[in-house]
């Protein structure tokens, strides 16, 4: 779960990391009342899930809270990357002096903490590794012995001469470090830590992602929920059972079995096809999770056509064919439909399916090609 800049620095604040004062503005109005508050120059920044906000035009100065209100007017309703901007952060604008990155996240191929930092902060970590690796510092963590001084000291010694500097910067990382770990964080990133003309360091921009397995035991964090286009209709699908992942095709797939469905999507490409998505009912035979599939599927203007791919073991045909019959009767698609099940009560699932007048096949090629088929002709 990806958190806005406003929640992520929430969770610095708490964990004693120094961040700029501001608050979160939902119209120009809140955000002129918080430029006044502040009493200072501001800066305005669009609150989205994406990143770019910057190129995108999300993020504007400000010198006075007329001007404030002014830019909240522009940024709010803004479209960054398919995100409408719905809130503002506006926060405290900083004399800057220099500008670093500092973060902490999973190295999945050591299976343990990394921590990544480097000298050349307010950009893209990615560009920086890539035009100037020599600027970019890797440590790997161990999670039993955890973060050690020595690991401290190589960080802010990579990044900062200064003594005074560096104290502050290995502070700041053991407290980065140990909300990671205690908030269950695949994420906690600093970009830009930038030190200050007073010669202080402050995270001026934040980003955390919560890792969505652990958010059993963090209630707290429930708040912090929200979903937008096809992160709602996956949080939706969850909900409902199926493991659901929005693609950009026309063929919508609804399968039975990860593999099944990843092999079904393969076919879809090598026939011609796009897959609109991955859409896995999983070994339930209930067919209120064909419904709650056919839904899903159907909310997708994109989709032309509906491909079912059932091999029936522990799940039963008859029951699938029945979850499809009353989708079809609830639900009166408009877009063709192809079926293949087999397996389990094979024969009394196309008994059933003889009701609706649908497109029923016994091999996957044939189903594939007929779903694509019929969505050129939609």
């Amino acid at each position: 779960m990806n958190l806005h800049e406003y929640q992520a620095k929430e969770l610095f604040a708490q964990a004693g990391i120094p961040i700029p004062k501001g608050k979160v503005a939902r119209t120009p109005e809140e955000a002129y009342q918080i430029a006044s508050e502040l009493g200072q120059t501001v800066v305005v920044k669009a609150q989205v899930h994406t990143g770019g906000r910057g190129k995108a035009g999300g993020v504007k100065l400000a010198q006075t809270p007329e001007e404030a209100k002014e830019k909240a007017s522009v940024i709010l309703g803004m479209d960054i990357k398919g995100y409408i901007v719905e809130k503002v952060l506006v926060t405290e604008a900083a004399d800057i002096t220099s500008e670093a990155y500092l973060s902490v996240t999973l190295d999945r191929e050591s299976k343990m903490p990394v921590i990544i930092a480097s000298p050349a902060g307010g950009i893209e970590i990615e560009e920086v590794a890539k035009q100037n690796p020599e600027k970019v510092l890797k440590l790997r963590v161990n999670p039993l012995t955890g973060l050690l001084p020595y690991h401290s000291r190589q960080v802010s010694g990579f990044l900062y001469a200064d003594k005074n500097i560096r104290k502050q910067a290995e502070t700041i990382l053991k407290k980065l470090y140990a909300l990671y770990f205690q908030a269950d964080l695949t994420l906690a990133e600093i970009n830009p830590l930038v030190v200050t003309k007073k010669g202080e360091l402050i995270a001026l921009d934040a980003k955390v992602t919560i890792d969505d397995n652990a958010l059993v035991r963090h209630p707290e964090f429930e708040k912090y929920k929200e979903f937008f286009g096809a992160e709602k209709i996956e949080e939706e699908a969850k909900k409902a059972g199926l493991s659901f992942v929005k693609l950009d095709g026309s063929i919508g797939c609804i399968v039975n079995g990860a593999g099944l469905a990843m092999a079904t999507m393969d076919l879809v490409k090598f026939y011609g096809g796009r897959p609109a998505n991955f859409l896995d009912i999983g070994g339930s035979s209930n067919p209120e999770k064909v419904i709650a599939a056919m839904k899903i599927i159907l909310a997708d203007p994109n989709v032309k056509a509906i491909c079912f791919n059932i091999f029936g073991g522990i799940t039963r045909g008859d029951d699938v064919a029945t979850g499809i019959v009353k989708a079809v009767n609830t639900l009166k698609p408009k877009v063709p439909i192809a079926i293949r099940l087999v397996g389990t009560n094979e024969d009394l699932a196309k008994e059933i399916l003889s009701k609706v007048n649908l497109n029923v096949f016994s091999s996957m090629t044939e189903v594939v090609k007929k779903a694509i088929e019929l969505s050129k002709a939609a």
